[in-house]
């Protein structure tokens, strides 16, 4: 039986003015804002922000936090970048989040889509995050995503090294920060991002022990929310943090040295992506003078 909601997430109702004008210019095309059960959905849409979801909505992959939808995608949309570059600019988006569904079955594991997107957001002067699967690790994949010079590229760690076989199992967690390593080793000046959901039945010492992972791996921006469980067939939520508790991981996690930290119990990996992409940069120009 699903954990009743903790008082601290209830969220006052949004002005939803701008909502279906988002919605209405977003028809068409999928966005991990709805397709993964947000929880900040009407908050961003109010404020003129989604994250893309490209590649179709079907994964490879059979997460058991993800509300994905999995088993045999479909072919790629040959349109479907320009209907993305079409709603950014329509909406009015100075700062573009792109994410994919995984595509184990695709040559180059989406690379090409991913760079696609960036160059042609890039030329309506968005800049762009991407969130980006592991690729397997292929790095001649990855380096077609750097190559097209993403603002921030980001690849969620998701839980501690203990719980992947239950909860990612299609995953390799070294893998992964091998992922953020090789991108800040090609190109220092592309940001690294990654992301922890807390609640899954890892110990506190687990999760600084993979904050210092990813430390490790050259990871600039982190951020930590509570994991929600979709539905009763999916991983259930072990325990939910405090706002308290979520405080003390935060300044942990800037002891640590982190320059962009976000976590709260609703924060989510793109959650004001761009708010905290330009605090990190100032960070950065302070932390060089």
């Amino acid at each position: 039986m699903e954990k009743r909601l903790p008082p601290w997430f209830k969220q006052e109702m949004p002005n939803i003015d701008k909502a279906p004008r988002i919605q209405k210019l977003l028809t068409g095309l999928h966005t991990v804002c709805e397709e993964a059960q947000c929880p900040n959905v009407s908050h961003c849409l109010n404020k003129g922000t989604a994250t893309f979801l490209i590649m179709g909505s079907i994964c490879t992959r059979n997460c058991s936090f993800c509300a994905i939808d999995h088993g045999q995608p479909l072919p790629l949309d040959p349109d479907e970048t320009q209907r993305v570059i079409s709603a950014a600019v329509k909406i009015g988006l100075k700062y573009v989040v792109v994410t994919s569904v995984t595509r184990d079955d695709l040559p180059d594991f989406g690379a090409g889509a991913f760079s696609q997107a960036i160059y042609g957001l890039h030329n309506e002067k968005i800049k762009v995050e991407v969130l980006i699967p592991d690729m397997q690790g292929n790095k001649e994949a990855i380096d077609t995503v750097i190559k097209s010079h993403p603002e921030v590229l980001a690849h969620n760690i998701e839980t501690v090294p203990r719980l992947y076989k239950d909860v990612r199992p299609g995953a390799d967690y070294y893998r992964s920060l091998s992922v953020l390593k090789y991108t800040k080793q090609k190109d220092p000046s592309i940001v690294t991002k990654s992301s922890i959901m807390i609640g899954l039945g890892e110990t506190e010492k687990e999760i600084i022990n993979t904050l210092f992972d990813l430390k490790d791996n050259l990871c600039d921006i982190v951020t930590i929310g509570q994991y929600l469980s979709p539905s009763g067939s999916h991983h259930e939520v072990v325990r939910y943090y405090t706002p308290k508790e979520f405080r003390t991981i935060a300044k942990i996690a800037r002891f640590i040295g982190f320059s962009g930290v976000v976590a709260t119990p609703l924060c989510r990996s793109s959650y004001e992506a761009k708010k905290l992409y330009l605090s990190t940069l100032r960070t950065s120009r302070n932390t060089a003078k």
